[in-house]
């Protein structure tokens, strides 16, 4: 499971916090100039959830996968966007914890639509790991993923692999300060071996936190760098990013709390969890952070987290509680007809930026498939070349 740094204290917390809370009024006097300068229109809320995927190891962990899976189906087909996509979490299944029973289970899940497999990767625990073992570890289990369980996806039949990803304990690039990692060159690493897209921020209040938020953007510096995604270019409209991408979630202030009739801000993150109840001003919150590539500001992305094996957190991760969340959505939307919602996988969201640099426009569920396509649903045929001229 990931640690979640309690051993550090609340000075260390904010320490850690001040280049991005330094940040954070500009970036909200700058984003709300630019939503008054739009033109009105539809615009169409694209929901995805990165699943930190962690049910353990052998044969007591089955019946937790089978829970699991009976929740994901139920909530899955009471859930359809407007494409009939159902709802569903990406599962970051831990590189570390391999387990082929339980990842022969996810693979039939996400055959029937239900969530699909990325990488997830806690290392450097104990120790710093090394560049050579990390590289290793990525490129096994890709390989495994794709070979043994027609996992992960590629742009033709005979193209790499590629994935996403997201780091354990947040501590991506070594930006924890040497610890859950030790690797400062892991984004030349994760770019090396096929990884498109970043999907583990925000992660505050921890020292991974980097300034740049609320952002789809490259790396600013050097991917052999300690830390090279600190900063850097947003994804933009008609510009090729330098992969991968960093693909946040929202991280805003809510001033909703009080105490003795004060306000008491509480960061929202995008968490799906027991103790932050989901609601439509959540929802609010998340669409006004306006994740998106420049140039395309009405494809909002939003992007949460989950920890599948928190029990306690289940029901608003993927049980009831969400199901009456989202339908809530789901009526706003046709109630206003101001926003559409779509529901994507981490692939699918990155084939919709994607489209958005490449200039298109429209409902962003037609780009589903856009760059990258299932493993298991390519056929190695010529049949191939009818597909992508049809994009």
């Amino acid at each position: 499971m990931n640690q979640h740094h309690d051993d550090a204290t609340f000075l260390q917390k904010l320490r850690w916090s001040i280049p991005w809370l330094v940040r954070y009024p500009f970036w909200r006097a700058k984003e709300l100039g630019r939503r008054l300068s739009e033109t009105s229109g539809e615009t169409h809320v694209i929901f995805l959830v990165a699943n930190h995927w962690e049910p353990g190891t052998g044969p007591q962990a089955i019946p937790r996968v089978e829970h699991w899976m009976k929740m994901a189906r139920e909530t899955g087909n009471a859930l359809r966007d407007g494409d009939g996509a159902a709802f569903r979490h990406t599962n970051f299944y831990p590189a570390e914890q391999y387990d082929r029973p339980l990842l022969e289970m996810l693979s039939e899940l996400q055959a029937e639509g239900f969530g699909e497999v990325e990488i997830h990767l806690h290392h450097g625990v104990e120790a710093p790991d090394t560049a050579e073992n990390t590289r290793r570890i990525l490129e096994e289990f890709r390989d495994t993923l794709a070979e043994e369980h027609k996992c992960l996806s590629r742009e033709g039949p005979e193209s790499p692999v590629q994935y996403a990803f997201v780091h354990g304990n947040w501590a991506l690039a070594n930006s924890a300060g040497d610890r859950w990692c030790g690797v400062d060159s892991e984004m030349q690493i994760l770019a090396d071996t096929g990884c498109y897209a970043d999907f583990t921020l925000p992660s505050v209040p921890h020292q991974s936190q980097v300034s740049r938020i609320n952002a789809i953007y490259s790396c600013g510096y050097p991917l052999t760098q300690r830390k090279p995604h600190r900063s850097g270019p947003a994804v933009v409209v008609g510009k090729k990013p330098t992969l991968p991408i960093i693909f946040e979630g929202p991280l805003v202030f809510d001033w909703t709390r009080r105490k003795h009739s004060l306000p008491v801000p509480r960061l929202d993150d995008g968490a799906l969890a027991r103790n932050y109840p989901l609601s439509l001003a959540r929802f609010n919150r998340w669409f006004n952070a306006r994740i998106a590539v420049a140039g395309r500001p009405d494809w909002v992305f939003v992007k949460l987290y989950s920890h599948g094996f928190f029990t306690w957190d289940q029901d608003a991760m993927i049980g009831g509680q969400m199901r009456r969340f989202m339908n809530e959505v789901l009526e706003l939307s046709e109630k206003t007809k101001e926003f559409s919602v779509c529901f994507a996988s981490a692939r699918e969201a990155y084939n919709m930026v994607m489209a958005a640099v490449d200039g298109h426009s429209g409902p962003p569920g037609r780009y589903r498939d856009y760059r990258l396509r299932q493993i298991m649903e390519l056929k190695p045929s010529t049949d191939y070349a009818d597909f992508v001229a049809s994009v």
